[in-house]
């Protein structure tokens, strides 16, 4: 144990500093201004999780973490569809939970918008065709937005959820 503990006192902290000023804290600083302007306070998101394979979740946690910090921008995730602003969906929609997903869509108070996470999102992906997917999104409820990827980092969706709201207030 004491071995370790040298070992930890000699090499020292080894992560990387955060760079300031990065295209991170200007999309930041842009997506904050449009949801201030558009809804007048913070942005509330339910995620749903239609049958991915948990790779988008894992970028979308990491959009909580100290290095992207999303709440400092006016985004929060909120428990229930009826608290929350948008939808953001990942994974092809199983037919399990196609009604599930129109529920909580149905469940989320106007106006509302639906942003589909990650290539599956977008057209069912990789599992496009097999017998267990209804397909993308789309195909279950009204898509306002796409964030491309397999899994999207957490710059593009912030990035994406730029390009949501930005057409939300066309």
């Amino acid at each position: 144990m004491l071995r370790q503990l040298r070992t930890a006192l000699r090499t020292g902290i080894v992560t990387e500093p955060v760079a300031p000023g990065g295209e991170l804290e200007r999309v930041g600083e842009r997506l904050t201004s449009e949801i201030a302007r558009l809804f007048g306070r913070s942005l509330a998101i339910r995620q749903v999780d239609a049958g991915s394979c948990n790779g988008c979740e894992l970028e979308i946690t990491g959009l909580t973490a100290p290095q992207y910090d999303l709440e400092r921008f006016g985004i929060h995730f909120v428990a229930s569809p009826r608290h929350a602003d948008c939808l953001l969906v990942t994974g092809p929609v199983t037919r399990n939970m196609a009604e599930a997903l129109r529920r909580t869509w149905q469940a989320t108070p106007d106006p509302k918008f639906v942003v589909a996470v990650g290539d599956c999102g977008r057209d069912g992906g990789l599992f496009r065709g097999s017998y267990a997917i209804v397909g993308g999104v789309a195909d279950v409820v009204p898509v306002d937005a796409v964030i491309p990827g397999c899994p999207p980092s957490p710059a593009a969706l912030l990035a994406g959820l730029l390009e949501a709201i930005g057409r939300r207030s066309r």
